[in-house]
């Protein structure tokens, strides 16, 4: 990694090791990409996946669909404050039952 990726990583990684005893199980995440360039976008996410392969059970409030759906074993919708749907990735990206959930995956997720 470049040495100005790893700075950009550096603090996202050490507020998660800080915080990552061996025997985590839970760990609440908000917008873990927020602050960051787009670049080290890809190592942040690669950390989670590596955590959910060791099986450290996450709640993830992010704006990373494609990372919330390939990460996720249940998703949640949010709009305005409450939560407009709920399930498993595949049936809230791919066959949404909320009017508003169809509209956002039409928008953000199927968007060119």
């Amino acid at each position: 990694m470049q040495t100005s990726r790893l700075a950009a990583v550096a603090p996202v990684v050490a507020a998660l090791a800080a915080c990552a005893p061996a025997d985590l199980r839970t760990l609440l995440l908000d917008e873990i990409t927020s602050a960051l360039d787009p670049e080290p976008v890809g190592e942040v996410l690669g950390l989670g996946r590596d955590l959910r392969d060791q099986g450290t059970t996450m709640v993830i409030a992010t704006h990373e669909m494609s990372f919330a759906r390939d990460v996720a074993d249940r998703v949640c919708l949010l709009d305005r404050g409450r939560v407009l749907e709920q399930g498993p990735p595949a049936e809230l990206f791919d066959s949404p039952q909320d009017p508003r959930t169809r509209q956002f995956v039409q928008r953000v997720i199927l968007a060119p």
